[in-house]
């Protein structure tokens, strides 16, 4: 028996609820002022998620924005790596607080948590799904214009409680250049339209390489074939950001928000709209 989806519209069973349809979002916390939810999506792991995730929040946050990255891959979070955060988020009587970047990004990651941030999470999915759901609901997201939630690859009980118990605007997915990429961004795609969601677009990660010495794009991973599994669904492309060793660099120093380069742009504007 299949799990239910809540979307009685492609559903053939008589159940109690089927005329009754429900909106299971749950409430963030009472003194969380949240405008806008993005889901940042994949269908494998490895095509840069995070990145993308602190990038847009970065970008969001130069255009005077309030940002917030709510970090869901619960047993892979990098977001606190990237931003050069460590120690851990404090709480009070109201709730927990997230902890603040160097431009003044709100991030919250079960990495903020640990005693020891290299510590592994060994929980099971429903467990991983519960502490999701109290990042959204036990954080206090303060005046929060955007929220990246940064999210775990597939379609398994993190992304269908994410799309289940937050009011999610709009995800972007996110995708390499092999061939293999049609598949994964249908199966991502599928879900986000089984579940309601908007989809704002595509981002293609590690799209080409530019050669140092005579600026040559080389692809790296074979010849990109997003803008055509992109019109196969009526989706946008919204960036094709190469190999940046630069980047990596930034990444790896934890200094994300000093990168440079405009490959995300035209990801940065489609969130903006929604405001």
């Amino acid at each position: 028996m299949s799990e239910c989806t809540h979307d009685c519209s492609s559903c053939s069973s008589n159940c109690a609820s089927r005329n009754q349809p429900q909106d299971l979002h749950e409430p963030p916390h009472p003194l969380s002022r949240i405008k806008k939810v993005i889901g940042i999506v994949s269908g494998k792991g490895g095509v840069g998620k995070s990145m993308t995730s602190a990038m847009l929040a970065t970008l969001l946050r130069r255009r005077d924005y309030a940002v917030g990255v709510l970090d869901a891959d619960v047993t892979g979070p990098s977001i606190p790596k990237l931003f050069g955060i460590h120690g851990r988020a404090l709480a009070d009587e109201n709730g927990c607080w997230p902890i603040k970047s160097r431009t003044g990004i709100d991030v919250m990651s079960v990495n903020l948590l640990l005693d020891n941030e290299e510590d592994p999470v060994v929980w099971r999915g429903p467990v991983i799904a519960g502490a999701v759901k109290q990042f959204w609901q036990e954080v206090i997201w303060k005046d929060v214009d955007f929220l990246f939630v940064d999210m775990p690859p597939g379609t398994g009980d993190v992304p269908l409680t994410v799309f289940q118990t937050l009011p999610v605007d709009g995800i972007i997915v996110v995708a390499s250049p092999q061939e293999l990429v049609s598949l994964i961004v249908t199966k991502a795609v599928k879900m986000a339209e089984m579940m309601h969601i908007p989809i704002l677009g595509i981002v293609e990660n590690m799209s080409y390489i530019v050669c140092p010495d005579c600026g040559k794009k080389i692809s790296v991973f074979g010849e990109s074939h997003v803008d055509e599994v992109a019109a196969k669904h009526g989706l946008k492309v919204l960036a094709k950001m190469p190999i940046d060793p630069k980047l990596a660099q930034n990444a790896d120093q934890g200094v994300i928000e000093s990168f440079e380069g405009d490959y995300l742009d035209g990801a940065a504007d489609a969130v903006e709209a929604l405001l």
